[in-house]
């Protein structure tokens, strides 16, 4: 029998979370999966660093996916104004396709409609158009509004010229 549970982050998963996103996002096992941001960026994902001073901001709360005792997804979640803003949707390359995204997301919207905001918002790279067909079919819309990929190391190293759109689902 499998069980699953979403629940929230703390410090302690600090480097499974760090193994988790990075492994999902970058590097030759992220091309296990759909998800993969290796042919566009260099670089790492995120670092252990960059994941505890998340956790230690109140606006931030990252939730985590596990079956069986294994950690399989997170996803971050910020408050912005009225705005839950949506962020390193994770799923282990592994186990894409089995709906841990979906479950995941859901758990999000719940969060949102419970917490009464406005919108679940999030900027998705603009080439990535896969993933933004499986947001649009989770009820998700481009707004028109673009943003510029960050010239940070810390956020990778972009291997072409890359922009953000601005995606939402009002609650």
């Amino acid at each position: 029998m499998t069980t699953d549970s979403i629940s929230v982050a703390t410090e302690q998963d600090v480097p499974r979370l760090n193994r988790l996103v990075n492994s999902a996002y970058r590097g030759e096992s992220s091309k296990k999966g759909w998800t993969s941001e290796a042919d566009l960026l260099d670089g790492i994902r995120t670092d252990e660093e960059g994941l505890r001073i998340m956790l230690r901001n109140p606006d931030v709360t990252i939730l985590t996916y596990e079956e069986n005792g294994q950690l399989l997804g997170c996803v971050a979640l910020e408050t912005k104004g009225q705005d839950l803003y949506l962020g390193m949707l994770t799923v282990s390359p592994e186990a894409q396709t089995s709906g841990i995204g979906k479950k995941i997301v859901a758990s999000a919207e719940q969060i949102a409609r419970e917490q009464d905001y406005r919108a679940i918002t999030m900027t998705v790279i603009a080439v990535r158009h896969e993933l933004i067909a499986w947001y649009e079919r989770r009820g998700y819309q481009a707004t028109g509004e673009k943003r510029p990929f960050p010239d940070d190391p810390r956020f990778g190293l972009p291997k072409q010229p890359l922009e953000f759109i601005v995606m939402e689902k009002l609650m």
